[in-house]
């Protein structure tokens, strides 16, 4: 049976700012199954339109803590980064979902059985959510990913 994981992230959302993105290690390939997106700000009318694409290289984060979801799994071979200070190197045209999301809501996706997001088994590559377009809100947000390995 798969280890399962969960990791928070939030980030001020501008156009092209990523949220949370999570690294996958030479050994693994992890395997995002739910995703959870909302405005921890006080929430106003604006939207921000987020894209889940791969990148090649994590670019420059503070660590998101990665939590065991059973304590008594052993730590993950996966990282994680927040709050982007330099942005993933993503991967051209690589996009595997696109919402967009009002600061009022919360949006969540799961995956259907056989349909989770799966990173590669190589160091330094990954999945990041950021955000494609803003209508000019710079709201913190945050992103909780689940996932297994």
């Amino acid at each position: 049976m798969a280890r399962r994981y969960g990791v928070i992230g939030q980030g001020d959302v501008g156009t092209d700012k990523t949220v949370l993105g999570l690294v996958s290690a030479a050994t693994i390939r992890p395997k995002i199954y739910d995703i959870v997106v909302g405005c921890t700000a006080t929430p106003a009318d604006g939207a921000s339109q987020f894209q889940l694409k791969r990148f090649t290289a994590a670019g420059t984060s503070t660590a998101a803590n990665i939590v065991a979801i059973d304590p008594g799994d052993p730590a993950t071979l996966a990282s994680a980064g927040q709050n982007h200070s330099s942005e993933p190197t993503y991967t051209s045209n690589t996009e595997m979902a696109a919402f967009s999301v009002n600061q009022r809501n919360t949006f969540r996706w799961v995956a259907a059985p056989g349909g989770e997001i799966v990173l590669p088994a190589t160091a330094s590559n990954g999945v990041g959510l950021k955000t494609a377009s803003s209508n000019g809100t710079t709201a913190n947000h945050e992103a909780t990913f689940f996932f297994e390995e």
